[in-house]
């Protein structure tokens, strides 16, 4: 298969149970594709082809750039259908997770970027319902001043898997247990944004350490974890910069729904004050010593925002004051 519609298909970026995704080129806009194409074995269930249209159809009408955005939707002769999608061509989060792990600050400024982009998204009343490492893609934007560059975090598939395997009655969990909320793999099926909001702090706590918070292979043993059991310390790697990052990625990863962050965007603001605090307690260019080492992110540092207003509210109250005092004082 060469060419797909108007579009010429140049490499496979990657094939999972239900769909494969090829690297494309579109003639006519002069720019790269992603097209993503149903797999051959669910090509005669129409329920499934639905599923995966709509998800298509939903990622279209999301008016956030920080969702992979949907531009043609098409057929195949044999009857599959296919979406096409900008290409984001500053790899994913996974890229910078096999490294192991990077820099707090780092890992940290990454961590309130995909927290931000969430918070987008249950903005527009979407669940992801399948945040992992590779479903968070990175998209270059202009250099810092250093030129070193900087991306943001983009999200992908909004958790086209689970919908699929719903629509054609599987039982087994889908996705990456190690990212998954326990209430995902109840039977109930009742779940909200705080499931998003723990796969959050489950990819965070990837990037400080190299690994996720619990060693799972099934969401079995997502389900069957202590409740009252906290993650593993970040002391290890983190040092005495820990601070508070244990306490706020304990309460994102909280086996109780009504323990954890109620908001995504909530969650943003305590990383990003995190990050500004060990970003200014690290002498440049921060690298934490760790019983593994750590590396710096290999695309580009995380896009940075500005300090939260109530950290710096304190910073401008001290300053005022001193000002006042000379002053009176002359």
């Amino acid at each position: 298969m060469d060419v797909i519609g108007r579009y010429r298909l140049q490499s496979k970026i990657g094939a999972g149970a239900f769909a494969t995704v090829w690297r494309g080129y579109d003639d006519d806009l002069d720019i790269d594709v992603a097209v993503k194409v149903l797999a051959e074995n669910w090509a005669s269930r129409s329920d499934v082809r639905e599923r995966f249209l709509a998800e298509a159809r939903l990622m279209r009408r999301i008016a956030s750039d920080r969702v992979v955005r949907v531009f043609d939707l098409g057929q195949l002769p044999d009857g599959r259908p296919y979406f096409v999608m900008d290409h984001i061509g500053g790899g994913s989060l996974a890229d910078i997770i096999k490294q192991g792990p990077i820099a707090a600050a780092d890992a940290l400024w990454w961590g309130a970027d995909l927290a931000r982009a969430v918070a987008a998204l249950h903005e527009e009343g979407v669940v992801h319902r399948d945040i992992t490492p590779a479903n968070l893609l990175l998209r270059p934007t202009r250099a810092d001043q250093t030129g070193g560059g900087t991306h943001r975090i983009v999200l992908a598939d909004l958790g086209l898997a689970k919908r699929i395997a719903e629509a054609s009655g599987l039982t087994q969990a889908v996705g990456t247990p190690s990212y998954m909320a326990p209430e995902q793999g109840r039977e109930s099926g009742g779940f909200d944004e705080r499931a998003d909001v723990y796969a959050i702090g489950a990819v965070t706590y990837a990037l400080l350490t190299g690994r996720p918070p619990y060693v799972v292979s099934s969401i079995t043993d997502v389900l069957n974890r202590d409740p009252d059991a906290d993650p593993p310390s970040l002391r290890p790697w983190l040092g005495d910069s820990v601070g508070e990052i244990d306490a706020i990625l304990a309460r994102t990863l909280a086996y109780r729904v009504g323990e954890r962050w109620q908001r995504a965007d909530s969650l943003a603001e305590r990383l990003e004050a995190e990050a500004y605090r060990v970003e200014q307690e690290t002498p440049a260019p921060a690298v934490l010593a760790t019983g593994e080492g750590t590396t710096t992110a290999p695309v580009g540092r995380p896009r940075r925002r500005r300090l939260p207003i109530l950290v710096m509210l304190p910073v401008l109250l001290v300053l005022a004051g001193a000002g006042g005092w000379f002053l009176s004082g002359r």
